[in-house]
């Protein structure tokens, strides 16, 4: 590294060190904090006395997750115009769920991505930056460890910040692998911190297992101010538990590692630890065409939903998102792959389903299929009872080259499970919340973790997926289900085969997928190529002006998304593609995290 570089490096730390105490909490404050510590005033020696001062302080850390394009702790919707890829909605753009549009540039990373088209000189959406929301979390571990509060009240704090911080790690190791554990504030001086190589992810998960396992006995189960969302509780920490215990647990039984089973069984205990003492329940109203999306398409306020662990408010003025409008477009489209993997009123697969229905056009795609397709993808039937794109009445789908008004699908199966006409009228100025943990997906986590160390019962099957798939009035999932053809070759049991279906469906589109088969070590599944709807005599002539490409399958055409463009034929690496590159600006500055394999230094 050369001297120009190391000063800029040492000097912006030196800012941060010394300002960070008082910018992020000045950006908490309240006027009576003010007026209890004048600015000429505020310092370390006057703060950290009181219960308000480390909550003021940890308020500060809540802010810095805000910025959704930045990292993935507590992701919601970015702020305005940053919403138009900084959302958990769009995340499934990596994996083979979504087709972001191919003439559209502001999507480009997350089909370079789902490509095997990384760039480690680029920008990462939610990669390998954003640490100095790490460094905050540490300065405020560093001073509460000291503070003279008893031990009861300030431990309450100190996991909410480990609890951040455990989260902030599992992300990154999730992308990167090695990493630099960091657990105090960083100095100039640290020089084996700021030049030094990445720990090991082993080391790195065992200590996020300790800050997550501190914030599950120290937070209370509720913080009793009646704020909804409110602080990070004992039931958010549980949630997050269960999350990353699964994503490790799998990872280390896939991709060789050590202690699998460990935290399998950990992810599965924190699970049933939150269904049954939680007190939450799956929002159902009886009306199973409806009751899976309602959820998911509020305008504004997720209070009082029963599933709802934890949820991100924003409030017209403060902060706004625009997430209705650009995801619209942006997402493209679902694909058939996707499309394909929903099962038959019957509970079967197509391969088979006696319930199949020959496709001449897409009407025919939700004949007799689980309830929750029609309430994922926009039927050309319900587009007025939707209002979809503001209620334009114009005919849908809408298909890439269309002349006229109205946004176009990609693929031809426009996303209808989070579309609120309001939200979508509200632009700039909209409020639609973010959902950060919720019921659906710790009933999947459980049955997974309990599948893969095969323990798992029908009972656990029915207090899980089969709750699920009873609010849609699905068949239930028995513990020896057929073999999908489909999935015969993925060397799994038939029963996790279906686990792994029921998590496709019932948590598309929010965030899960591209994580989900890096994990299970199926990235070889990203590279087929993105399809979509049947493409026939009959679908050119009712989508007039549509200008696609296509493939033919099985003596039928498709469009093909991308055929003809960069990303046309994806190539998943499974040397390299299961890991994000370091940057190399990062690689610049400190040459010691060393290059993950296969990427350029």
């Amino acid at each position: 590294m050369n001297k120009k570089n190391i000063y800029k490096m040492k000097t912006k730390i030196i800012k941060i060190g010394i300002g960070v105490f008082a910018a992020f909490v000045l950006l908490s404050c309240n006027d009576d904090f003010l007026e209890r510590y004048p600015l000429d005033e505020l310092s370390n020696e006057t703060f950290w006395k009181t219960e308000n001062d480390l909550a003021v302080y940890n308020n500060s850390i809540y802010n810095l997750t805000k910025e959704d394009r930045q990292t993935a702790v507590m992701m919601g919707h970015d702020s305005r115009i940053r919403s138009i890829d900084g959302s958990y909605l769009y995340l499934d753009g990596f994996s083979d769920n979504l087709a972001p549009p191919p003439g559209v540039g502001r999507a480009n990373r997350f089909k370079e991505v789902r490509a095997g088209i990384h760039i480690p000189g680029g920008t990462q959406l939610f990669g390998y930056r954003y640490f100095n929301l790490l460094r905050a979390i540490n300065v405020g571990l560093d001073n509460m460890a000291t503070s003279p509060l008893d031990e009861d009240i300030k431990n309450k704090y100190i996991g909410e910040a480990r609890m951040f911080r455990a989260w902030f790690y599992y992300d990154k190791v999730s992308k990167f692998g090695d990493n630099q554990w960091v657990e105090s504030e960083v100095a100039t001086n640290d020089d084996d911190i700021l030049f030094g190589a990445r720990d090991p992810r082993e080391f790195v998960m065992d200590k996020v297992l300790e800050d997550i396992n501190f914030a599950v006995d120290n937070l209370p189960t509720s913080w009793g101010d009646g704020n909804s969302p409110g602080r990070l509780d004992h039931w958010d920490a549980l949630a997050l538990k269960s999350r990353l215990c699964l994503f490790e647990g799998t990872w280390r039984k896939y991709h060789g590692g050590t202690n699998a089973n460990t935290w399998l069984q950990e992810a599965a205990d924190a699970s049933r630890d939150l269904i049954l003492n939680g007190g939450y329940s799956l929002y159902k109203t009886g009306d199973p065409t409806m009751d899976y999306n309602a959820t998911h398409r509020v305008f504004e306020d997720l209070t009082g939903n029963p599933e709802i662990i934890h949820w991100v408010r924003y409030t017209d003025g403060v902060r706004n998102n625009n997430v209705m409008k650009y995801f619209l477009y942006y997402s493209g489209g679902m694909t058939k792959d996707a499309i394909d993997d929903y099962l038959f009123t019957d509970g079967l697969p197509t391969g088979l389903s006696t319930d199949v229905v020959p496709i001449t056009e897409i009407e025919d795609v939700f004949v007799n299929r689980d309830p929750r397709l029609r309430q994922t993808v926009l039927h050309p039937a319900d587009k007025d009872f939707y209002e979809y794109n503001q209620g334009t009445g114009l005919p849908y789908p809408r298909i890439t080259g269309m002349t006229g008004p109205g946004d176009e699908s990609s693929t031809g199966y426009h996303i209808i499970k989070q579309y609120n006409r309001a939200s979508h009228l509200s632009q700039n100025k909209a409020v639609t919340p973010g959902i950060v943990f919720r019921l659906g997906e710790i009933y999947l986590n459980y049955a997974e973790a309990k599948a893969e160390l095969g323990t798992i019962t029908q009972a656990d099957l029915d207090m899980t997926i089969n709750e699920l798939r009873d609010r849609v009035n699905m068949p239930d999932l028995p513990l020896n289900p057929p073999m999908d053809p489909k999935y015969a070759a993925d060397g799994i049991s038939s029963l996790l085969v279906e686990i792994r279906r029921e998590r496709r469906i019932e948590l598309f589109s929010e965030g899960f997928r591209y994580d989900d088969l890096r994990r299970w070590k199926q990235g070889k599944k990203l590279e087929n190529p993105d399809l979509g709807m049947l493409w026939d005599d009959a679908a050119i002539a009712r989508y007039e002006g549509a200008n696609v490409q296509t493939t033919v399958v099985d003596g039928k055409s498709y469009i093909d998304v991308y055929k003809g463009t960069p990303w046309g034929t994806p190539v998943f690496d499974e040397s390299k593609h299961y890991l994000w590159p370091i940057p190399l600006g990062a690689l610049g500055q400190n040459p010691n995290l060393g290059q993950n394999p296969g990427w350029p230094q």
